[in-house]
C-alpha cells in the first residue's frame, strides 16, 4: 500500500510538469507520519524499457514525500542526458529509498573489491571535487566489483584505473520498487 502511494505521487507530480502544471509539494504537517522522516531517494524513468532519467538524494535532508515529488520532477526535467519527455509518452516509474550511508574505510582498490556485496551494495565514490554513485540495480549490467568501480569512477569523471589516498567510499542499502509496466503520462484537457 505504501509502495503503491509513493508511485502516485511520484507519477502525479510528472504528470503536472509535463501539463505545464505546478506539482503539489505537500508541507511536512500535511504528510503521513510514515512519510515525514527524512530519507533520502532517487526515482527512475524507464521508456520503451531503457533509461530516460534518473535523479535523487543521497543525503536524506527532507522527508520522503517531499523528496520523492521534487526527485520525480527533477527525473523530468534536469537529466539532460535524455530528451524531455512529452504527454503520452511511456513510463516506468521505479523508487530506490536509501539507508543512510556508511563509511567503507578502505586503503586500496583491492580490499574495496574484496569487500562488496554484488547485488547489494550501493555505492558513492568521492576523490576530491569528484563524485558518482550507483545504485544497487546497477549490479544487474556490471555484475563484477572491477567492471562496477571501474564504471563508477569513469561516472566521477576520473580515469577507471584511478586510486589514491583521497578517494572515499561509503555503501548503502535500498528499499526498490516499480510500477509492473509503462503507462503513457496522461494530459490533462486543453483549451
Amino acid at each position: 500500500m505504501q509502495r503503491t502511494q509513493m508511485l502516485a505521487m511520484a507519477r502525479s507530480a510528472i504528470t503536472a510538469i509535463l501539463n505545464a502544471e505546478r506539482p503539489d509539494v505537500p508541507s511536512v504537517d500535511d504528510l503521513p507520519d510514515w512519510l515525514k522522516p527524512l530519507r533520502a531517494c532517487f526515482v527512475t524513468l524507464e521508456s520503451h524499457k531503457r533509461l530516460r532519467g534518473c535523479i535523487g538524494s543521497l543525503d536524506a535532508h527532507r522527508p520522503l514525500g517531499q523528496d520523492i515529488i521534487l526527485n520525480a520532477v527533477s527525473a523530468v526535467t534536469r537529466d539532460h542526458r535524455f530528451a524531455p519527455l512529452q504527454p503520452g509518452d511511456p513510463v516506468r516509474i521505479s523508487l530506490s529509498v536509501l539507508s543512510p550511508l556508511t563509511p567503507l574505510p578502505v586503503s586500496s582498490e583491492t580490499e574495496l573489491l574484496a569487500v562488496l556485496q554484488p547485488g547489494r551494495d550501493g555505492v558513492v565514490l568521492q576523490a576530491g571535487e569528484h563524485r558518482a554513485t550507483f545504485l544497487p540495480v546497477v549490479w544487474q549490467s556490471l555484475s563484477t566489483p572491477e567492471a562496477f568501480i571501474s564504471e563508477l569512477k569513469r561516472k566521477a569523471g576520473l580515469p577507471s584505473d584511478y586510486w589514491s589516498d583521497n578517494v572515499r567510499i561509503w555503501r548503502y542499502h535500498t528499499d526498490s520498487f516499480g510500477e509492473e509496466r509503462e503507462m503513457p503520462v496522461v494530459a490533462t484537457g486543453t483549451c
